[in-house]
């Protein structure tokens, strides 16, 4: 085995290494981690006639922002007892034996316990629950740590006694002071690596705000750059780093916050006609395995509303996408959405349907209907003209022009105007029509 080797195959991997001893070196946070936030407080050590802080937090955040670094540090520089739980293994009985270990310890020696628990979001509610007693009565301080939003995943009890703390993806620019540190650093690669400005930022990007997924790749460029070079200082470049990995993960959670921020910002990006925009959150759904079947509805439903008559093609494409999508599946889908998201990107818009039907059950709905008008009744029935059911129906075709002059609504509701037509694309044509056909079936009335 080479020098190199060693430095990237050893017990730890590289993430776990060169995770941060203190508050100062953790990156990309210093929103959280600024003066007076309640992590730094956590993290102070109780001095003599003082009390340490005792509140609870809940990090949300992505996946390798520092949720697990940041509860391992407060813990190590404020003396107190860290206990880490994992939402995937542990059950209530394993809850309940940390609230007594640690209400133990607090009245026996006057040990202050941090519990971590990783993926809160997977507890019951019943596991949750658990938790009450000891974050209430001060047996613990709970640092939880979830990647979905706590309002939908934790109770709310808990979250009422709980500090939220959110943090963010990490900024490439951090990523970058990251990495660089890895290389250098003796609990990383020991500078036992060359490695370009260049490399290091395409790192990364790959990373996408995910700093122990940089490091992870790092580790695996640097273990392909020693296997090539052999003795002697290794060189991780582009090579080494594409063997590692050629692509980026998407982060996407197909049921939580980016599944509903992404198909978001499609949707509006399409509205707003930005065809690039529109095929880049198009591609992050389909790289992320996104039901092509969803985002076809979806479009479907952006024809009707945010297109409508300015082009009435667009709805027949968008169905005819879906039903495309449903017939021939995936890989092959990506073709005709990207060819409806391109489509229905650059068509005229118009929601001038969507205003209609909206006004129109608002006055529903406010009582604002009147009688069908006589005339307009069916009159199918025996004894319908006694009642005037159908009486002085004129019918539009024995009219040269097929348009007559004629009552389809209650006086009350006659003045109204639902359908506001706009002079865009084929909309444009209807402006002028529909106010000649107004202008007949209302008499000339305005």
């Amino acid at each position: 085995m080479s020098e190199q080797s060693s430095f990237y195959s050893g017990a730890m991997p590289l993430a776990a290494r060169m995770r941060p001893i203190s508050l100062e070196e953790v990156v990309g946070q210093s929103k959280i981690l600024g003066p007076g936030q309640p992590l730094n407080a956590l993290a102070a050590p109780s001095r003599s006639g003082e009390r340490a802080s005792n509140v609870s937090v809940i990090l949300w955040g992505p996946p390798g922002t520092g949720k697990t670094t940041l509860a391992q540090v407060v813990a190590r520089l404020s003396g107190r007892r860290f206990v880490e739980l994992s939402a995937i293994s542990a059950g209530v009985k394993d809850v309940r034996e940390v609230m007594e270990r640690a209400r133990a310890d607090r009245d026996t020696y006057g040990v202050s316990t941090i519990l971590f628990l990783d993926e809160i979001h997977r507890f019951s509610k019943a596991q949750q629950d658990a938790l009450l007693p000891g974050v209430e009565n001060g047996w613990i301080v709970l640092i939880a740590a979830t990647t979905e939003n706590p309002s939908f995943s934790v109770i709310s009890p808990l979250l009422s006694r709980s500090l939220l703390v959110t943090l963010e993806a990490l900024e490439e620019t951090d990523l970058v002071v990251l990495i660089s540190r890895a290389v250098s650093d003796e609990r990383g690669l020991g500078g036992k690596f060359e490695i370009s400005d260049a490399v290091i930022q395409k790192i990364a990007e790959l990373a996408t705000g995910d700093a122990r997924r940089a490091l992870t790749i790092l580790e695996a460029a640097a273990a392909s750059a020693a296997a090539r070079d052999g003795a002697g200082v290794a060189e991780i470049d582009f090579d080494a780093v594409s063997q590692a990995l050629d692509r980026a993960l998407v982060r996407y959670d197909k049921n939580g916050d980016q599944h509903y921020d992404v198909i978001s910002a499609f949707i509006k990006s399409v509205r707003g006609s930005d065809a690039d925009a529109a095929i880049h959150y198009l591609a992050r759904m389909i790289e992320a395995g996104e039901d092509p079947r969803f985002i076809a509805r979806r479009l479907m439903i952006l024809a009707a509303e945010d297109i409508g008559l300015a082009d009435p093609q667009a709805l027949q494409l968008a169905v005819a996408t879906a039903e495309m999508v449903s017939q021939v599946g995936m890989p092959e889908g990506r073709i005709p959405l990207a060819e409806c998201t391109i489509y229905l990107s650059l068509a005229p818009k118009s929601n001038s349907a969507y205003n209609a039907i909206n006004a129109a059950l608002e006055d529903i709905r406010s009582g604002r209907i009147g009688p069908v008008p006589k005339a307009l009744r069916s009159s199918n029935y025996a004894g319908a003209a006694r009642s005037g059911a159908g009486v002085g129906y004129v019918y539009p075709h024995d009219d040269p022009k097929s348009v007559v002059e004629q009552n389809y609504l209650d006086r009350r509701v006659a003045s109204r105007k639902y359908f506001i037509p706009k002079e865009i694309g084929f909309e444009r044509d209807l402006v002028d029509r529909w106010a000649r056909l107004r202008s007949i079936i209302r008499g000339n009335k305005k």
